[in-house]
Order: C-alpha cells, then sequence, then structure tokens
C-alpha cells in the first residue's frame, strides 16, 4: 500500500547533530505534504518545544508529543490527551527522591508554569541549555511535590547516564503495580539520558495508532522514522519501519529499512526511498 502518514521523531531523526533541521529534510517533508501524505513529529518533547520546529518545516503538521500524551494540530486543537494521575505522579516522586535535582513535572498549560522543577541549577550543559530555552515556561516549587494541584502530563528525569540508569531501574520495578509507564531516551556520545513517566495508556507507538485509527488508515500505510530507545513501540507498529543510520544499536535487531544518519540527511533519504517511491517489504 502506498504510504498516507509518515511519523517522525524529532531529536536524532529529523534534526541533525548541531540540533539544526537540514533543508534537504525540510524539501522532501514539503514535497510529501503536497503529493497528500501527512507528516506528523512524534517526539518526546512538549508542545511549546516542537512547534519552533514544525515552523521552520513550514509545512501542514500533526503533533504527537511528550511522548504520545497529546495529539495536537499546529493550530492547538488538542485531539487526544492522556495525562497522569497526580496521585501516581506523587509515588514516583517519592521513589524518584534521590535524583531529585534532575526530576521536573510536565504540565499541559498554555505558557507560564509548563515545566516545574525543585532544583533550578544544574552542572549539566545539556539539562542547562533545555533550561535557558525554556525559562519563559519554567518555575519552582519547594517542595516539587507541591506543584501537584492538578494531574500532569508526566514526570521528567534528566542527567548524565549512570545515574538516571538507576533511576530507571527503579521505575521500571514499580511500573506494574504503581500505574505508570516509563520511556527512556539515551543519547551515549553525550552522557546523557532522559526519563518520561507517563500514563500506562502513552507511547509514541500507542498514539500513532490511535490517530491512524481516528484517520482511517491501516498500519500498512503508515511509515515511522526513529533512532532510540522510546521510538520502539512507533517503528513496531507502522507497516514501513525505518531506523536512523545514527540509531542505539537496539533498534538494528527487527530487520527493519535503515537510512542514512541524522548528520547526512537519513529523513530526506528514507522520504524519498520508502515514501515517493514503491517499498520494498523488510526482511
Amino acid at each position: 500500500m502506498p504510504v498516507k502518514l509518515i511519523a517522525l521523531d524529532i531529536d536524532g531523526t529529523l534534526l541533525d547533530s548541531r540540533w539544526t533541521l537540514p533543508e534537504a529534510n525540510r524539501v522532501a517533508i514539503a514535497e510529501a505534504t503536497r503529493r497528500g501524505i501527512e507528516v506528523a513529529l512524534v517526539t518526546g518533547r512538549r508542545y511549546d518545544f516542537a512547534m519552533p520546529i514544525a515552523v521552520q518545516i513550514g509545512a501542514p503538521l500533526t503533533m504527537i508529543v511528550s511522548n504520545g500524551a497529546v495529539i495536537r494540530t499546529q493550530d492547538g486543537t488538542t485531539h487526544l490527551r492522556h495525562l497522569l494521575a497526580r496521585e501516581t505522579a506523587a509515588r514516583v516522586l517519592d521513589i524518584t527522591r534521590p535524583w531529585r535535582d534532575s526530576t521536573g513535572v510536565i504540565f499541559d498549560r498554555p505558557r507560564e508554569n509548563q515545566v516545574i522543577l525543585e532544583v533550578l541549577e544544574s552542572d549539566d550543559p545539556i539539562r542547562s541549555a533545555y533550561y535557558a530555552r525554556n525559562k519563559e515556561h519554567i518555575s519552582q516549587a519547594i517542595p516539587l511535590e507541591s506543584c501537584l494541584t492538578e494531574d500532569p502530563l508526566q514526570v521528567m528525569l534528566s542527567g548524565k547516564m549512570e545515574p538516571m540508569s538507576k533511576a530507571e531501574a527503579v521505575l521500571r520495578a514499580a511500573q506494574e503495580d504503581e500505574g505508570f509507564k516509563v520511556a527512556s531516551t539515551v543519547y551515549a556520545t553525550r552522557n546523557f539520558a532522559m526519563i518520561d513517566v507517563l500514563n500506562p495508556k502513552c507511547s509514541k507507538g500507542t498514539a500513532l495508532a490511535e490517530w491512524a485509527t481516528l484517520r482511517g488508515l491501516s498500519r500498512e500505510e503508515v511509515m515511522a522514522i526513529g533512532d532510540n530507545h522510546n521510538d520502539l513501540e512507533m517503528l513496531s507498529f507502522a507497516g514501513v519501519p525505518v531506523v536512523m543510520g545514527n540509531c542505539v544499536p537496539e533498534l538494528r535487531n527487527f530487520g527493519w529499512h535503515e537510512t542514512a544518519s541524522n548528520d547526512h540527511n537519513g529523513v530526506a533519504a528514507a522520504i524519498e526511498q520508502f515514501a515517493l517511491r514503491e517499498v520494498a517489504p523488510c526482511s
């Protein structure tokens, strides 16, 4: 079947290693939408943190953000939202107390107070850069639990790989009993990892499947491109799964299509090869 929906991860996939949008990728997306193919950005980023990328693309896009917790069109219309119960969020904050300086609570709010932190200072350059780029959306709560006046989208932890690996192990051991889901993203070359704790219904894959159903599309008509652990379920759902040349090694274990790296316009190459031409089946 021809591809009718392309799902694109942002960081490590659509953007290069300098977090910029290659012109070739922008042109390929524009051509796909011109031909009537829907394109969705499917990302762990919040809506407001993903929108600057969408604006650069300059084509109509669907936004599947916060690792599948929210589906929203560029005009701000919300089509789906799964929040994390505040009682569950409180338990997550309790079991991750040793990593409090790396923890934030994310809310689906119009502008201010979207990201609530207890500790605003960080010696991690990636986290510090995130705080600087999102300062208009960030506020502080001491203790962090006091911000839970409504259900959040997620609890987020980020930092160097070793402490985040320990935090992830604690969370994964508790997720089934406590009623939440863990999604992780790892950038080994930068010694940086992110952990998102979400409503148990949430993942990039489940959100993509829900959206495809709402659009009347079969999975065979969906193409997905990703590079990291949190892309696994999205790639598993898609009829045309494509991994980046720079992907984490685990994603190469499934016999999926592979494209060039994010520094070599891998998204553009994949769209040209797998969406704008007839696709050969995966091995």
